[in-house]
């Protein structure tokens, strides 16, 4: 990561602002942590001259995001009882662990995440923590801990809620310290049926409670769902973002491009355990499962991008195999087999996600918070200079608007 004096510049062959691309070289003045000018062309020398620190890739684009992680959870170890192990740490070392995954997207140019719950409010604590740049953290966009239905899916990231009352009363308060809140709106595939067997946690009704109260706490609701049935509510109900949405179809899709419902499909999880069976010891028919769920999903990402529907990209990071800040390439790999274009695809994974987040500038533009990944050649000459960092960095405040 680069620690920034209190004015410098960076000079690039070609740069992405987060909505497009531009094929010529330019000079980026940041001052304050703000990105002063843009200038065309290589001003680096006049700069250097005027004592002006400078630094120089082959492209420059705004960090990534991951639109959906949980830091306390470790991905990379896929032994099943080294995980269940890993949930019954002491609450310190679980902290221990979302620092390090912190960190680690970091490194990666990962320069924002969203925690999307865990039970203990180590996303929240790690989200203040993120603010001292020293940490070397990538910023945390935090919905602390979600709410879910007693004896329901979700007992490591949600609280249980029952009447309107209690559903009032519990978003109402952790939207005090929570930016956004989580409802476990459905339960997990069932992968060896290849389907959602269970039926939704939350009625339409109550799914629309919950975003009204938390409308009028000014935050938004994100939505752990899959299921026709579960997808169907979170569209009609409102929802700010669909997390996951396996087993989408095109009405589902139409009503969240008209009720202004963003999507993360979390590629990542399902892919890995496809790729990878013996990790969980999948027969050949739920493979085929897999397989046939993942195809599906590939179709409706594709159809979703057709239609307009917001797209950001996330990867569920902390799930088996799914390791922070490297799974982020993974699932860019997964939008560009669908046939998304790399532009897209990044859009997707930094201004669409800034600006559902509602930031006031969510792309590299004179005024706006430097947030920056510098990398040594273009992704669209070849799509592996995203993992190959320069200099990385992360703005700290003053970001948002809500």
């Amino acid at each position: 990561m680069s620690t920034e004096p209190q004015a410098f510049a960076v000079v690039v062959d070609s740069w992405f602002d987060g909505e497009r691309r531009h094929d010529a070289p330019a000079t980026f003045l940041i001052r304050d942590g703000r990105i002063e000018d843009i200038a065309a062309g290589d001003l680096g020398a006049d700069l250097a001259r005027r004592r002006v620190a400078v630094e120089r890739g082959g492209f420059l684009m705004p960090g990534l995001v991951d639109a959906h992680v949980h830091l306390f959870l470790d991905g990379a170890p896929t032994d099943s009882k080294l995980r269940s192990e890993h949930l019954k740490q002491p609450l310190e070392q679980l902290t221990e662990a979302a620092r390090a995954s912190a960190r680690q997207s970091l490194a990666c140019g990962i320069t924002l995440v969203r925690d999307a719950g865990d039970r203990h409010g180590i996303n929240n604590r790690i989200r203040e923590e993120a603010a001292d740049p020293r940490n070397g953290f990538s910023r945390v966009r935090s919905s602390g801990l979600g709410v879910k239905r007693a004896k329901r899916y979700g007992t490591f990231m949600a609280m249980d809620v029952s009447d309107a009352d209690s559903i009032r009363e519990s978003v109402t308060k952790l939207a005090q310290d929570n930016d956004e809140i989580k409802l476990l709106l459905t339960g997990i595939i069932d992968f060896d049926a290849g389907a959602v067997t269970d039926e939704p946690q939350f009625t339409l009704e109550e799914a629309r409670l919950v975003v009204e109260t938390a409308k009028a706490c000014g935050r938004r609701v994100l939505a752990h769902c899959s299921g026709e049935k579960g997808l169907a509510i979170a569209a009609r109900a409102g929802i700010g973002s669909i997390e996951h949405g396996f087993f989408m179809d095109r009405e589902t899709l139409a009503l969240m491009r008209d009720n202004q419902v963003a999507w993360t499909p979390t590629f990542c999880p399902v892919h890995f355990q496809w790729a990878h069976p013996e990790a969980v010891g999948w027969s050949p028919q739920t493979v085929g499962n897999l397989r046939r769920i993942l195809d599906d999903h590939a179709r409706h990402l594709q159809l979703a991008q057709e239609m307009g529907v917001t797209l950001l990209l996330g990867t569920d990071a902390g799930s088996m195999g799914v390791r922070h800040g490297h799974a982020v390439f993974e699932e860019i790999e997964r939008y560009l087999e669908v046939g998304l274009n790399l532009e897209a695809v990044l859009q997707a994974a930094t201004s669409s996600v800034r600006r559902h987040f509602g930031f006031d500038l969510p792309r590299l533009a004179r005024g706006g918070l430097f947030d920056g990944l510098l990398l040594a050649g273009s992704p669209f000459a070849d799509s592996a200079n995203l993992r190959r960092p320069l200099a990385v960095w992360a703005a700290r405040s003053g970001e948002e608007v809500t």
